[in-house]
């Protein structure tokens, strides 16, 4: 199967914007309408519905959703001595990465007399959700359960849906648990988000929720983040993505294996290669195709690669506009002295710097997080860190001189809007000489 090769130059700006364009995300009517009748089953009937929806979407019976101690001890003992150990390797690099984002409070005093404070404070309950459709995602347990765990959020709720038998899958019990993790319901869909955005009687409730999800997923997480009694949500999220930029220095397989890394994730993945060189092109397709034939999910990877595209630039600096202008989740650089390049990439998720840089390192446990924005949000949105699961807090103290310093200019705004009380407020104090 070849990726279609399009030229850059020859395109209106119709034709630009049409190849620019991701795959439909699955957010019809029909899903909103079901998801929103699975919401309101759950604020209504509590566990019972969540019991009742767990038989109907995921085929398991299970009586209690909570994951006991000893179903965490035999999930561990289903792994590999080697799988933990690359488990465990993965949070210790998260997990320095993460530490290093905690930010100092600030105290400035503006004026004599004036001061000013910003502070941080943890989010007091936040729930995590883990999918696990098509492939099991350990390695999101892992993402949003460390800086979870840094920022120090008191209550830390995970969600991931049950296997047939009843059970959730071993690697992301393990994961979760060993990033810190206390509390793993097996819960799954839009019943999982509704349960955490709004509480049962076995899940507690969370002001803010974190994960990917498939379309019922985060249709389930826009409408709870729409409504004042529910939670609030990390981020909008649309397929998974790469844009990958390359030059004639670049090596067609690492190229390839890169764009199908991504293209496996499911079906409604975009995969994209901007390149200067038509050899390149030509010699990604021929790459594609080789290791395509050899993938477990080629099926799932070929149903991404017929929306992907290959575009054909001048120049390196037309590459990062196309770039920019599409802002991807994942944008990798193959090109020679890539760095040079970084000043120029403003709208990127993830920036993945050279030959030895694959993505896979970034979804796994290079260190930063994989939870990224996606479908073009790369442009107003920062991907996962830990300042997301705080808020801050300003603060402020004046003393009488300051606010002697300050008092003639407060007077004077909160005159010129008609607030009349504002000014009262200062020259109340003023005024006081006790």
């Amino acid at each position: 199967m070849k990726i279609t090769v399009n030229t850059w130059a020859a395109l209106d700006e119709g034709e630009k914007n049409a190849l620019l364009m991701r795959p439909a995300v699955s957010q019809d009517a029909g899903i909103r309408a079901t998801v929103a009748s699975i919401v309101a089953r759950v604020r209504e009937d509590g566990d019972l519905a969540l019991r009742e929806l767990t038989r109907e979407y995921d085929g398991a019976s299970v009586t209690d959703t909570l994951v006991t101690s000893d179903e965490i001890a035999a999930a561990e003992s289903r792994l590999e001595r080697g799988q933990i150990a690359a488990i465990d390797l993965a949070i210790g690099n998260v997990g320095r990465f993460h530490e290093r984002q905690r930010q100092e409070p600030i105290v400035v005093e503006t004026m004599p007399g004036v001061v000013c404070e910003r502070v941080s404070h943890a989010l007091d309950a936040v729930g995590l959700y883990v999918p696990a459709g098509t492939a099991p995602l350990p390695s999101a347990a892992i993402m949003l359960a460390v800086p979870a765990r840094i920022a120090g959020c008191q209550t830390r709720i995970l969600c991931t849906p049950p296997r047939p038998d009843g059970t959730a899958d071993p690697a992301v019990l393990v994961a979760a648990t060993r990033a810190g993790v206390e509390r793993i319901h097996k819960i799954g869909g839009a019943q999982a988000i509704a349960a955490m955005a709004y509480g049962t009687e076995s899940v507690p409730r969370v002001c803010k929720i974190f994960g990917p999800g498939n379309a019922w997923v985060t249709s389930a997480k826009a409408l709870v983040s729409s409504d004042p009694e529910g939670a609030a949500i990390d981020m909008p999220a649309g397929p998974s993505e790469v844009l990958v930029i390359a030059d004639d220095s670049a090596s067609a397989d690492y190229v390839a294996s890169d764009l199908l890394s991504q293209a496996e994730h499911g079906a409604d993945s975009q995969v994209m290669l901007v390149t200067t060189s038509l050899a390149m092109a030509d010699a990604v397709n021929a790459a594609v195709e080789q290791q395509l034939s050899k993938l477990p999910r080629a099926d799932i990877a070929g149903a991404a690669l017929q929306h992907s595209r290959i575009l054909m630039v001048p120049d390196i600096e037309t590459a990062i506009d196309v770039s920019n202008r599409y802002a991807p989740e994942h944008l990798i650089l193959q090109i020679s002295e890539p760095r040079s390049a970084l000043p120029s990439i403003r709208n990127a998720g993830s920036v993945f710097v050279g030959p030895w840089t694959p993505e896979s390192v970034g979804d796994y446990c290079s260190g930063t997080n994989h939870v990224l924005p996606t479908y073009g949000h790369a442009r107003t949105y920062s991907g996962l860190g830990l300042d997301q699961f705080m808020r801050q807090m300003t603060i402020q103290e004046l003393s009488r001189d300051g606010l002697v310093g300050i008092g003639d200019a407060v007077v004077s705004l909160a005159r010129l809007e008609g607030l009349e009380a504002h000014a009262n407020a200062v020259t109340l104090r003023l005024e006081d000489s006790s």
